[in-house]
């Protein structure tokens, strides 16, 4: 018999996460804000960036799974490096506009030990994400996570994704350091990116 809800208590948990996101999915204000509000740890600046400052950073979720060829992909891989991860979709039309400069930058910044990993999500099939990715030239793996559960591992409160596309840097102590609910630039990307670089 609990064998029967817990795949239940999960099916609800999911579709409420897919539920929130079909509402915030490439929608949101024209800056990205979202609510941080109370007794969060993080400041949201023009252009809806939220950043942490270095001591007061929520620890990013283990997150492992399978990329979109179906190869294993652990998070865990890159301890060390900064990460920038980036939750889209195929079906997103500001993921479509920014994945070039996602492309630009992540090339720009691996010398300096800037790792991108990308979470698609709500594509069932992998086909039309990768189409996506060959058609941009995204070089980086991304988790395949068709229904969110991946999402769904972020701590409340923290600076968790909460639409399509989100953007989150993770330092090299594998803590959130900065996050963005909005397709972005590369000026952008580079503004969430460089400060966590330069950290020693």
């Amino acid at each position: 018999m609990s064998l029967v809800r817990a795949p239940r208590r999960t099916l609800l948990a999911v579709g409420a996460l897919a539920a929130a996101l079909t509402l915030s999915a490439c929608t949101g204000d024209s800056n990205g804000r979202s609510g941080g509000g109370g007794d969060t740890n993080f400041v949201t600046g023009t252009g809806g960036i939220s950043t942490a400052a270095k001591g007061k950073r929520t620890a990013a979720p283990q997150l492992a799974g399978k990329d979109l060829t179906g190869k294993p992909l652990d998070l865990a891989d890159y301890k060390g490096k900064v990460v920038v991860l980036n939750l889209w979709g195929s079906w997103c039309a500001p993921c479509r506009a920014e994945a070039p400069y996602l492309t630009k930058v992540s090339e720009e910044t691996r010398s300096k030990g800037v790792e991108f990993v990308g979470i698609n999500t709500r594509d069932p099939q992998t086909g039309p994400a990768l189409a996506f990715e060959k058609n941009y030239e995204v070089r980086y793996p991304s988790f395949h996570d068709p229904i969110g559960k991946l999402i769904l591992k972020f701590p409340k409160g923290s600076l968790n994704p909460q639409a399509i596309p989100s953007t989150i840097v993770i330092d090299r102590e594998g803590k959130i350091a900065a996050r963005a609910l909005t397709a972005l630039d590369d000026k952008q990307l580079r503004s969430m990116i460089d400060p966590v670089v330069a950290e020693k």
